[in-house]
């Protein structure tokens, strides 16, 4: 019995813990989609990993990255949330965005854990469920 509810106590603080790192991940991401919607391109720079920031070097440099290959993520009309699976150590964040347009894009989020919390590490889109290659 004492086993069986150290278990219980455990499975439960792994879950707990997973959902509020699932929730850190998703502010992470929710945070930089609302500066983008400002064209707050200094605050969407601050959610990038330092090995990103050291790439672009300015938000100026990074914003015009988004702007013009990511139009979806700087103007989203609507994000949803998929799932979060980890893979060696790596989280990846799945969201669904539908643009100004009505489009359906699918894009992954690398994360990173850093001293100053979650950092976006990469975004990568994903082919659409049933398309064709």
């Amino acid at each position: 019995m004492r086993n069986g509810l150290m278990a219980a106590g455990l499975m439960i603080a792994s879950v707990t813990g997973a959902q509020a790192q699932d929730a850190e991940i998703r502010d992470t991401i929710t945070r930089q989609f609302d500066a983008f919607k400002l064209d707050d391109f200094a605050t969407a720079f601050s959610f990038a990993s330092p090995d990103l920031q050291r790439f672009f070097q300015t938000p100026q440099n990074f914003g015009s990255m988004v702007t013009q290959g990511y139009p979806m993520v700087w103007r989203p009309a609507k994000v949803d949330y998929l799932e979060l699976r980890e893979e060696n150590g790596t989280f990846w964040q799945k969201v669904q965005i539908v643009d100004d347009k009505g489009r359906v894009h699918y894009l992954e989020y690398r994360m990173q854990q850093t001293p100053k919390g979650w950092r976006i590490g990469a975004v990568q889109i994903l082919d659409a469920p049933g398309a064709a290659v």
